[in-house]
């Protein structure tokens, strides 16, 4: 399958575009590997460039290749110009180096379409003011590449272009041509079919679907001694869940990255929104031209790069930008200088953490450097030898060093940067590089005089709540959720601990009415994006939310603080009048509420039409000037119903990105409905800035004149509420690996099941459905059942709330596949070693599942579709088994018997079981007395560094253990019970401290 294409290019990104199936492009991640070498001095070589090859190329094992292992993933080098090669491999001549920008285009492979590519390119460098030196043919040799490769491998041109005599370009060298040629490669990039990997007069990348071995001999000019260069940065792709290609090989234009951006889906949108404010005095021309700064198809690396290369060219040192997009954890620092917090904070106001598990290395060509993200989850080390070499990478051992010429060495700390300036000639220290960029502009003095802070707004009334019973069924609340959910939160100021899971009908299949909530679910932070602890790293977590407009980006002035800080994204009832009744006064804080509600006779129709009228009324809202939007459904009554919080949020969101309106608002949701931190995090997930659970609030007061209670009184119990709601958000943030709610909010980090495209495509734009789903007729009557129950005559004095059922079984809640009886079965069945009656508990399961309360009840085996086949052509089970093998379940997770039973099924099959990272017992390689093996065939070993490492072991007596470069026998590691054979050099870890184990082994289990 060709891998080389996406939208509207054949040379960009793969083919799959659009879902196909469960299968969806947008499902990437990456686990790399980084590097880069560099001489401090500056000084030009081409063994500058050998070194960086050999790290790249002992980065290899950080790589992936496909089914063929000569098609790579991808592998790149971004270097200096090799301007005395230029010079003399052109048939054109060149100006003075740093007065031309070049860059490899990776265009159309068909000759007519590379053509007409190729003039259109052409009038755009002539329409930007610049001059067309040439286009070289760039050399390759495409037998070193594999055969996926090969087949959607692009054309190589090389362009060249430099400022045009009697104009404002003439005579422009460096960043001021880098911004023209900018232009010209966006402008390419949209108009045409065309890739630039880089186009810039100070650096040039050669990348491509590649393995690390390959890069070098696939591109000759890599191997000639007259490419020069004082520093290198290289990459090793390992990318997962989807197709490489030639594109998304690493370094872009400025970084390469090892990690993911959880955050990326909030990150593109708000800068598309910013588009509108966008305005430099740096860049030429109007900028609309160049839109969209960020590529919504383009992997999350590519539009951190592309957001940094904005900010970069916008005016800020390369450092300064990094340290917008990744700031390192300053909201809950007391000991930081005062000054740097206020850098930071300034920054704040500005742009949002693009958040997640990071290692970006970056440069300009001149200055050279790596930041972590805040939690420094991503592994680097680097060392400087008494020669000027500087060498950074993902791991020790990339390059063989003299340890006596070692002056420096150490890791990447997170919060903390490490640059290389080659024009000074020396690290530049984290503490200068912060000092300086703090004292740029009076931030502490912006600050003080802009930014807003709740606990300072004048107190004001709230609004009652009235009818409070009624409110509750017209938003389905349950004597369950009062007593299971809302009581501990407002008692205890925690969230209630319940187990994971459920065994209820997903929303789309229950025949209850569900809250919109119900339909979605946060993904999950998986193997190489590991999660936070909330608990022990508060330090780098942050609940603190903003209200109001957005400024320019790109413009550093006092009047983007003009914005409200609210410690964290739930307030209450008088929080919120007070912030309403601030913005009577304060043109930054003008509010302007929505009545979320609709005529509910009218269904799905009546929704959908309300959502769109309500988009035209916020767009108004906003063009007279506000800044604040209160989404409320209060207005609900007897012939208006409520619409869902979340789908009302989402709507005005994205009608907002679209529109481009976005960063003039701050969205702040009063929300009845809301009252379980899952909801919280949903509409924070889809742009709410802030929310009130007021309806929440409301019946949590109600429990305390009950005395349900005990001794907690009303305003406490608010109080406790408003806490558990913050540290529940904070809880499920940390899952996916996220550490501020300001990156959180919009960045929809979840998935829909049983959403149909309608709905998706409007309120939750880019939201995974993989299944389809209900459209508003069914949410319309989902609201309307619930309404219908709360307004219909009823002559009892005293209304009752639905008992429930979701969280525990009742006889009249939802239906649960644990039921009493199935639950039952099962333990009798246990307790009495009766198969039959295991068997009944299977097949009241299996018909529970049938009665569609599962997504695989919904499946059928189609009858007659073909002729069975026969018995004696099928591999037989005892075959079969011997492939199966346990999941890396550690001792500890599991107990001990357990641990050891699974060891024993598989040992018995023929399979084999995984030890996890806690090991095991030497005692269980002993056969027991009946002959059973409690010993685990896949050993994990947990790294020091990062990740795990596990492979078959076999015969007991004949183990390798290969070893860092430099360890000694007996430095630890070792295996209990097995001897150790001597070292083999393999990843160069020795200079860690710790030691990498990768145990392998032949023979016989």
């Amino acid at each position: 399958m060709p891998a080389g294409q996406v939208r509207r290019s054949s040379v960009r990104t793969n083919p799959e575009t659009t879902s196909q199936g469960l299968y969806d492009p947008a499902f990437e991640h990456d686990a790399c590997g980084v590097g880069f070498v560099a001489d401090l001095t500056g000084r030009r070589s081409h063994d500058i460039v050998e070194k960086a090859l050999t790290v790249l190329r002992n980065l290899d094992h950080r790589g992936a290749s496909g089914a063929d292992p000569d098609d790579g993933d991808g592998a790149g080098i971004l270097t200096q110009i090799p301007h005395e090669l230029y010079t003399e491999v052109c048939d054109f001549t060149l100006p003075q180096a740093g007065a031309y920008a070049t860059g490899i285009g990776f265009l159309p492979a068909d000759a007519a379409e590379r053509a007409a590519a190729v003039e259109r390119i052409n009038a755009i460098v002539a329409e930007e003011g610049l001059t067309l030196l040439g286009w070289r043919e760039l050399p390759f040799e495409p037998q070193y590449s594999g055969p996926a490769a090969r087949q959607a491998m692009p054309y190589f041109g090389q362009l060249f272009i430099t400022g045009t005599p009697g104009t404002a370009t003439e005579g422009l060298t460096g960043i001021e041509l880098e911004r023209h040629a900018y232009c010209v490669r966006k402008r390419a990039e949209h108009e045409s079919d065309v890739y630039f990997p880089s186009l810039s007069p100070r650096t040039i990348a050669y990348k491509g679907m590649l393995t690390t071995p390959q890069l070098e001999p696939f591109f000759p000019d890599l191997s000639d001694r007259r490419y020069a260069s004082g520093l290198a940065l290289v990459h090793s792709r390992f990318s997962t869940n989807t197709f490489p290609s030639w594109p998304l090989a690493h370094p872009f234009r400025y970084v390469a990255h090892n990690g993911e951006i959880n955050t990326v889906k909030g990150n593109r949108n708000m800068m598309r929104a910013r588009e509108a404010k966008l305005a430099s005095d740096l860049i030429p021309g109007e900028l609309d031209r160049i839109f969209p700064i960020v590529d919504p198809d383009d992997s999350d690396t590519a539009s951190f790069d592309d957001a940094l290369e904005l900010l970069h060219l916008g005016g800020r040192s390369l450092p300064h930008a990094v340290l917008m997009m990744i700031p390192e954890p300053w909201e809950n620092h007391t000991e930081m200088d005062p000054a740097v917090r206020a850098f930071y904070e300034y920054h704040s106001t500005l742009m949002e953490p693009w958040d997640g598990p990071a290692s970006v290395s970056f440069t300009d060509g001149t200055v050279v450097g790596a930041v972590l993200d805040r939690n420094g989850l991503r592994p680097g080390r680097y060392w400087v030898t008494e020669d000027g070499l500087v060498v950074l990478a993902s791991e020790a051992g990339v390059l063989d060093i003299d340890p006596a010429a070692v002056v420096r060495k150490g890791r990447l700390q997170p919060g903390r940067i490490f640059v290389v300036d080659t024009a000074q000639g020396r690290i530049v220290e984290d503490e200068e590089i912060k000092a300086e960029l703090a004292a740029q502009h009076p931030y502490q003095e912006w600050i003080d005089t802009g930014v807003l802070r709740l606990a300072d707004l004048p107190d004001a009334q709230p609004a009652p709540v009235t009818e409070l019973q009624r409110a509750q069924q017209v938003f389905g609340y349950t004597e369950e959720e009062l007593r299971v959910i809302l009581t501990p939160m407002a008692r205890t100021g925690a969230e209630p601990i319940g187990s994971m899971g459920t065994d209820t009908p997903v929303a789309a299949l229950s025949e209850r009415s569900r809250q919109l909530f119900d339909y979605f679910s946060q993904n999950f932070a998986q193997v190489t994006n590991p999660p936070l602890d909330a608990i022990r790293e508060e330090m780098v977590t942050s609940l603190a939310t903003l209200l109001g407009a957005e400024h320019n980006i790109l413009d550093a002035a006092p009047g983007s603080t003009q914005r409200l800080v609210l410690p964290t994204p739930v307030v209450d009832q008088a929080e919120l009048a007070a912030i309403v009744a601030a913005g009577q006064d304060n043109p930054a804080l003008k509010p302007f509420t929505v009545d979320g509600t609709y005529p509910v006779e009218g269904g799905g129709d009546a929704l959908s039409a309300r959502l769109e009228q309500i988009n035209t009324e916020v767009s108004a809202a906003i063009a007279d000037g506000a800044h604040i939007l209160v989404l409320s459904d209060r207005g609900a009554d007897a012939d208006r119903a409520p619409i869902p919080s979340l789908l009302l949020t989402g709507s005005v969101h994205h009608h907002l990105v679209r529109e481009k309106t976005r960063t003039e608002v701050g969205l702040l949701i009063e929300a009845a409905d809301v009252r379980e931190c899952h909801h919280v995090a949903l509409l924070i997930g889809y742009g709410a800035s802030a929310v009130s659970p007021y309806l929440a609030l409301a019946t949590v007061r109600d429990l305390v004149e009950r005395g349900s209670l005990g001794g907690v009184d009303a305003d406490q119990a608010v109080r406790n509420t408003v806490k558990a709601f913050g540290k529940g958000v904070l809880k499920i943030m940390s899952k996916i690996g996220v550490s501020t709610v300001s990156s959180y909010t919009g960045a929809q980090i979840f998935e829909a099941l049983g959403l149909g495209a309608e709905v998706i495509d409007r309120c939750f734009t880019g939201t995974t459905s993989r299944l389809g789903g209900v459209g508003f007729d069914v949410l319309a009557e989902e609201v309307a059942i619930r309404h219908r129950s709360a307004h219909t005559p009823n002559p009892s004095a005293h209304r009752r709330l639905e008992v429930g059922g979701e969280y525990q079984w009742r006889r009249e809640g939802e239906p649960h596949l644990f039921s009493p009886e199935t639950v039952f079965k099962l333990q009798h069945s246990t307790r009495t070693r009766r198969y039959e009656i295991f068997k009944e508990y299977t097949s009241q399961i299996d018909d529970q599942s049938q009665k569609l309360m599962t997504l695989r009840g919904l499946l059928r085996f189609k009858d007659g579709v073909r002729e069975p086949v026969p018995v004696d052509e099928v591999e037989p089970v005892s075959e079969i088994v011997k492939r199966f093998s346990t999941g890396a379940m550690s001792y500890g997770s599991i107990s001990a018997e357990a641990h050891q039973t699974l060891a024993i099924a598989m040992n018995r099959l023929g399979g084999k079981s995984n030890t996890g990272e806690g090991g095991e017992d030497p005692d269980r390689f002993t056969p027991d007395a009946n002959g059973d093996l409690r010993r685990s065939s896949i050993k994990q070993v947990a790294s020091g560094r990062f990740g795990v490492t596990s492979h078959y072991l076999t015969n007991a007596d004949d183990i390798q253990i290969k070893m860092a470069q430099g360890a000694k026998p007996g430095e630890g590691g070792q295996l209990p019970g097995h001897k150790v054979y001597p070292w083999v050099a393999q990843t160069g870890l020795g200079a860690l401290g710790h030691l990498d184990l990768d145990v392998v082994g032949v023979g016989e289990v």
